[in-house]
């Protein structure tokens, strides 16, 4: 094992050191993976390491990455080393792990986006130091990689987080959601699969329920149908899972003789309730009890908000949707108030994605394009040919991000309604009146 340790953290070494001192094409991807990662990302010494260390796997020259680069450059290899090399190639991932066992020579880290555990070993003396250092229960930032079917090891430097309470855990998650997208449950493909197919049923049953995959109403009446479509979809989920979602939650438990923890996990599942709130339910023989679904408040008191849903890109809330199709519909652009400034918030907004744009294409195309090349002064733009890079330009990725009506393992959910519920405590304790004292204040 300490012989192929070695083998693998100077196969590394040699890796890394292959790509940092590449030229040409190597050089500029590398060059556009770090700006493009550090524009989203703290940028620290310690991130900077971990970015080259991702791209050595995940950055592309064409259609090869940096490993098959590396690979045929180096007629010295090994046939360890080729393995070794392909099992991070397919099996190396970036994570928020959770120290959850501490040994002599190695951890236990827990994945907190798929609980899944791992044995690792450190691969060098600098890191066996650093992992002395670290405590049970302490979250960690990094990636690992395989050094044989049961064992892997530290990829790069990790980062580590301290100990975290669940609120604090909760952001970071949201965190690694937003930074690392394409790292989103990467060891286990199933979560990933069954997240994407709960955004096409969320479209299946928006468009069943409102007869339109668009609507658009004030914003005090659509939190009231979304409300509405929220209960629409816990009926479906209850009687997919053979329940009478007419009957309380108690009835249920009693007519078909199933155990109480099974009715209640059935029932988190199906409405998206906290689980306190299902226990509720079940104690006072109320029916079934459906979370309120609400639209953020900056929505919640617009005249106009609309609600876009598609299978991939996921749900979208927008209160300046109908100016934009109004503003493609009027004969002349320049007579339209802040017309300009509409235009270039949809372009800077981040929140406006790739798709929103493409729909606006098909509305008026030529009048888009006509729109574009007055506000971006660029008289030759085509829509069919300059869209996409215009999109890339603004940082609009051409390709959806899992979206965040995705459903997410039991495991995050609970974390969640858990964090959600300790900041509510603490914000109904009553503030104590501020006293004189000297020293630091618990």
């Amino acid at each position: 094992m300490e012989k192929l340790l070695a083998q693998a953290w100077n196969l590394k070494q040699n890796l890394i050191d292959f790509v940092l001192e590449s030229e040409g094409e190597l050089a500029v991807a590398l060059e556009t993976y770090v700006a493009d990662r550090s524009s989203r990302e703290r940028y620290d010494i310690a991130h900077q390491n971990q970015i080259v260390d991702s791209f050595t796997v995940e950055g592309k020259v064409g259609s090869q990455t940096p490993i098959d680069l590396f690979v045929a450059n180096q007629s010295d290899l090994t046939e360890g080393d080729r393995n070794l090399l392909e099992s991070w190639q397919h099996r190396s991932f970036t994570g928020l792990f959770e120290i959850s066992q501490i040994s002599p020579d190695s951890w236990d880290l827990m994945n907190w986006l798929t609980a899944k555990h791992y044995t690792v070993k450190p691969n060098s003396p600098n890191l066996l130091q650093e992992m002395s250092r670290f405590k049970l229960g302490e979250i960690l930032l990094t990636r690992i990689a395989p050094l044989t079917d049961n064992c892997w090891i530290l990829s790069g430097p990790p980062i580590p987080m301290g100990k975290l309470g669940k609120p604090k855990l909760a952001v970071a998650i949201g965190n690694f959601k937003q930074n690392y997208p394409k790292s989103l449950y990467s060891d286990a493909p199933e979560l990933l699969e069954q997240a994407w197919h709960s955004v096409e049923q969320y479209h299946v049953d928006f468009t069943e329920f409102f007869g339109s995959d668009e609507l658009t109403l004030s914003g005090y009446h659509l939190n009231k149908q979304l409300a509405e479509f929220q209960e629409f979809i816990t009926k479906k989920r209850l009687a997919d899972l053979g329940f009478d979602e007419t009957k309380s939650l108690a009835q249920i438990v009693e007519d078909a003789g199933v155990d109480r923890a099974e009715v209640k996990a059935a029932a988190i599942a199906a409405s998206g309730a906290d689980a306190k709130t299902v226990e509720v339910a079940i104690d006072s023989n109320s029916k079934m009890v459906t979370p309120k679904v609400e639209l953020p408040d900056r929505f919640k008191k617009a005249e106009q908000v609309t609600a876009l849903s598609h299978p991939r890109w996921g749900q979208t809330f927008l209160s300046t949707y109908t100016q934009f199709t109004a503003m493609l519909a009027a004969a002349d652009f320049a007579s339209v108030p802040d017309g300009e400034k509409l235009v270039r918030n949809y372009l800077e907004d981040p929140a406006i994605n790739a798709w929103i744009w493409q729909r606006l294409a098909k509305v008026d195309p030529a009048k888009l394009a006509q729109i574009l090349q007055t506000v971006l002064e660029r008289t030759d733009f085509q829509l069919d040919r300059d869209l996409d890079s215009l999109l890339q330009e603004f940082k609009k990725p051409l390709e959806p991000e899992l979206p965040e009506i995705a459903s997410v393992p039991q495991h995050l959910h609970n974390l969640f309604q858990q964090a959600l519920g300790e900041v509510n405590k603490s914000k109904s304790k009553p503030q104590e009146k501020n006293k004189s004292s000297k020293g630091f204040k618990t």
